[in-house]
């Protein structure tokens, strides 16, 4: 830990549009140039270089971030503030009505953490969770109590290491200063929590199947994709996955998607809402070209895109495409 909380966890709302998560990164780098996006609805900020010039402590800083992201760009931010990423991530996710939660120090810290459900740490999912509990790990707290060489039977070693320094207030990683890769983001909320994987999956393609003919029509490829999960909780899981090589067709979006979804490992948990980023978009023209396929059925999938993509371009969206997708309204 570095002592100090110099660290923002800015966390957007999650109907947030990828047009005004970029305006809110253009205000954040107005407040310090030390700035990591993580699209497609976060941010992190160190601001220690910040607080002389502006005259305040992080967390009076971040107050007034928050106010002139409201009436700038619209958007309601939730800003968590400490001395690692994943102790102002997890911050972020509580800050109550005021939107900002300061944890000034390690005492600060350690008063926060230790009574927070397990599932609350950032960074620990579902199915390590549920491990953990099993084991009679129910709060941070008791997480970051037990002796690491217990953790680590339980979660594996490099896993049971991280998650229990995170449950300690222990990140080394540092803010890596990046410019926001070039992403699309579309989203599906559900009018009910489900925990149903036949609707969460159709819902999943039809995001697929809307990216995939957005991207192929701009003429670009996509590099990677970033999934993030609402729980009815209100809790949010997000998780990115490079795709094997840069790609517009339907079928590798849909593949990488679902991997993602399958590492989240939610198995009951009910969903609220998805959102599915394609990031690091390029041009066509910079990816690899067609590669030959040895699968015919692959072959004809692909031959039939650009005849999909011009029926939904004239006749309007979701005129043809994937059926699995269509199950989604039942």
């Amino acid at each position: 830990m570095t002592g100090t909380s110099v660290i923002w966890h800015v966390r957007c709302r999650p109907d947030t549009s990828p047009e005004d998560y970029r305006n809110v990164l253009d205000l954040l780098t107005g407040f310090t140039p030390q700035v990591q996006p993580l699209p497609p609805l976060a941010a992190l900020a160190q601001v220690r270089g910040s607080l002389r010039l502006f005259g305040v402590d992080a967390g009076e800083l971040a107050a007034r971030f928050r106010v002139q992201a409201l009436v700038q760009t619209g958007v309601d931010t939730h800003i968590g503030v400490a001395d690692t990423w994943a102790t102002a991530a997890t911050a972020s996710a509580r800050t109550g009505r005021s939107g900002v939660l300061h944890l000034p120090d390690h005492r600060a810290v350690e008063h926060f953490l230790a009574p927070l459900p397990i599932q609350a740490l950032h960074g620990i999912g579902p199915a390590q969770a549920g491990q953990l509990q099993r084991y009679g790990l129910h709060t941070v707290g008791a997480l970051a109590a037990m002796e690491e060489t217990v953790v680590c039977r339980i979660l594996g070693g490099k896993a049971g290491r991280t998650l229990r320094a995170r449950a300690r207030g222990i990140d080394p990683r540092a803010v890596a200063v990046r410019k926001m890769p070039e992403s699309t983001a579309e989203s599906f909320a559900f009018d009910r929590d489900v925990y149903d994987p036949v609707l969460v999956r159709a819902a999943l393609l039809d995001l697929a199947v809307t990216l995939g003919g957005r991207i192929r029509g701009r003429g670009q490829i996509a590099s990677g994709l970033t999934l993030a999960v609402r729980l009815a909780g209100g809790g949010t899981t997000e998780r990115t996955k490079r795709l094997p090589q840069p790609s517009a067709h339907t079928e590798d979006l849909r593949a990488g998607t679902l991997r993602l979804l399958d590492a989240m490992a939610f198995q009951r948990a009910r969903i609220r809402r998805l959102t599915l980023a394609a990031e690091d978009l390029r041009s066509a023209d910079e990816g690899p070209g067609t590669q030959l396929s040895l699968d015919d059925a692959r072959e004809a999938r692909l031959r039939l895109e650009p005849v999909i993509d011009k029926l939904n371009a004239r006749y309007g969206h979701r005129v043809a495409g994937p059926a699995a997708a269509y199950r989604r309204a039942s």
